[in-house]
């Protein structure tokens, strides 16, 4: 079970444990905020998204959890019989949306553009919360279009909380 009494903070002395407790009360979620949980893979962003997540059950917010994978398929899906709209609204409804494993395979150019409509309609209704691998200083590239790459970054990085995690996994 992933919670916060199970992540191992003395393992990863870079995060901020008073950071991550404030965020687990979900003030940044009922003011509209995202979160960033940036590292490399195996330091425990999943854990730590999961644990707030399940935090703001507690509290009463509504959160869905998807892999960014599974979340761009979906989109492409939904774009192609003509239901964009309808999903868009469908992953609003979320007061929490966290979105796993960002930036670790590319996105294609027509997935990059879908995924940005999805922040803007976040960014616009409520928070989410994204675990995003720098890629070695190559952030953006996972979007392709270095222009959508941007606007993305933008929108996720406005009105943020930002935790990274440094370290081995």
């Amino acid at each position: 079970m992933r919670d916060l009494a199970g992540f191992d903070f003395e393992a990863h002395s870079s995060l901020d444990k008073g950071q991550v407790r404030e965020l687990a009360t979900g003030r940044f979620i009922a003011h509209g905020e995202a979160l960033l949980l940036l590292g490399p893979p195996g330091v425990g962003k999943t854990h730590l998204a999961v644990a707030i997540g399940r935090e703001a059950i507690v509290a009463g917010h509504t959160v869905l959890f998807v892999p960014a994978p599974a979340l761009v398929a979906q989109l492409a899906k939904a774009h192609a019989e003509g239901r964009l709209e309808e999903r868009l609204m469908h992953l609003s409804i979320p007061k929490l949306l966290i979105v796993d494993e960002l930036g670790y395979l590319p996105f294609e150019p027509d997935a990059a553009h879908l995924f940005f409509q999805l922040v803007s309609r976040r960014c616009e209704r409520g928070s989410h919360a994204d675990h995003l691998d720098p890629l070695g200083g190559r952030v953006g590239s996972p979007f392709g279009n270095p222009v959508v790459a941007t606007a993305i970054l933008y929108r996720l990085l406005h009105h943020s909380h930002v935790a990274a995690i440094r370290g081995d996994s």
